[in-house]
């Protein structure tokens, strides 16, 4: 999106702009932005998904069926605690239609071919490309800790019901969680303390970890095992040898039966949309999604809700003394404009289990592509999972930012 005030701008505003022309990260920007004061974020910049209310922005929720909303009157209570923790909200990002898997127009800093991932796209190709410091996104499935991934930056995915999700777009209240995406680890620990608004009652450090593949199936490439093996490496030198963990469950199965509590819940929450008003105007896999939701009896949403629930029981239960498992988030990198917003089982899985979720980057590709790893934590471990990923973060190769393709180097944001 140009900005009409960019060419009076510093480097710096430039620099944003010009990435984002190239990768059409934002909806909407504030051009009355500023900042907030001091507080532990303080001179950061945020960009927030356009599912989540910004006062003074609408919130469209990256479909046609919204294009006439009015401005927010409020922010959402998660966008309110950064900015009384001093961050400065500078606009909104493109997301799928209602968070779901219609890919969009945005575009991977690091390849301007390939899908920044959905459904937060615009929040991870916005951080990848150094346009804002972080954003917020919000995960159903697998929608932050993917772009996260596929754009070489942090993303934490707290805890199911960590965090409050007034004034957020719903798609499936069972899984919604808002998240951010991050340039570092601190950074994202920072906004998480500030938007939870209370400290952990369960901390402590994790002391014993597990190496989980949950399909053997679907096969990592050979730059994602590199990276798996070295976090391992950096994991094992912290906490002794890891422990090769099985699910223990049917993971295409737990996949289906989230897909149908999603499609249900979606419905109930958006299935007016199917009238003859407003069915045109929805993308074909979100109209999909409703259809088959409404098509839900609600028994059978309900009898997969609760084969959710006794999997995420029984998982942390089988595996009771493990506190972080490392896993690979996808298992190759980013596809290509157009087909889709990437592989998002495994992710499905991890978010039905229920615990915090750590994608740290580690490198890039032989095509120039991040590779990412993930840490998973116990549920209510949200803390401890960030100060252990922090350690371990410190392990993973240097990270480059991407550079413009007319050959312009990055530029060096605030407190970066």
């Amino acid at each position: 999106m140009t900005d009409p005030a960019a060419a009076n701008a510093g480097p710096i505003e430039q620099h944003r702009t010009a990435w984002d022309t190239l990768i059409r990260a934002f909806v909407s920007r504030d051009p009355t932005a500023a900042l907030t004061g001091d507080g532990a974020l303080a001179g950061r910049t945020v960009a927030v998904k356009d599912v989540i209310d910004v006062a003074g922005l609408p919130t469209r929720n990256g479909s046609r069926a919204s294009a006439s909303a009015g401005p927010a009157t409020a922010d959402a209570p998660v966008v309110a605690r950064l900015r009384a923790a001093g961050a400065q909200i500078v606009g909104k990002t493109v997301t799928t239609e209602f968070a779901f898997t219609d890919p969009t127009p945005c575009r991977n800093p690091w390849s301007l071919e390939r899908t920044p991932g959905g459904s937060s796209s615009g929040s991870g190709a916005a951080v990848g490309a150094g346009i804002v410091d972080l954003a917020l996104g919000t995960q159903t499935a697998g929608s932050l800790i993917r772009p996260a991934a596929y754009c070489g930056t942090v993303g934490f995915k707290p805890g199911r019901g960590v965090l409050p999700m007034d004034r957020v777009t719903p798609l499936s209240p069972s899984h919604d969680m808002v998240g951010v995406i991050a340039t570092d680890v601190p950074l994202a620990a920072a906004a998480f303390a500030a938007m939870r608004a209370t400290s952990s009652t369960d901390w402590r450090q994790p002391w014993r970890a597990g190496l989980l593949l949950l399909s053997w199936e679907t096969r990592v490439d050979s730059a994602q095992q590199i990276a798996l093996d070295a976090a391992v490496e950096a994991v094992a030198a912290r906490l002794g040898p890891l422990q090769r963990l099985e699910p223990g469950f049917d993971v295409a199965a737990t996949v289906a039966d989230h897909r149908t509590v999603m499609c249900a819940e979606a419905a109930a929450a958006h299935g007016a949309l199917l009238e003859d008003a407003t069915r045109g105007l929805l993308m074909p896999n979100f109209r999909a999604a409703l259809e088959n939701g409404r098509a839900t009896a609600p028994a059978t949403a309900a009898r997969a809700g609760q084969r959710l629930a006794k999997t995420r029981s029984a998982f942390w239960t089988r595996h009771a003394e493990i506190d972080v498992i490392v896993t690979p988030p996808v298992p190759e990198g980013p596809p290509r404009l157009g087909a889709s917003t990437g592989f998002q089982h495994w992710l499905t899985v991890w978010t039905v289990l229920g615990g915090p979720l750590l994608c740290l980057p580690w490198g890039l590709d032989a095509d120039g592509l991040p590779v990412s790893v993930m840490l998973a934590g116990r549920p209510g471990q949200d803390d401890a999972l960030l100060a252990f990923g922090a350690e371990i973060a410190a392990s993973a190769p240097p990270m480059p930012r991407p550079i413009l393709p007319d050959g312009q180097g990055p530029v060096r944001l605030s407190g970066a």
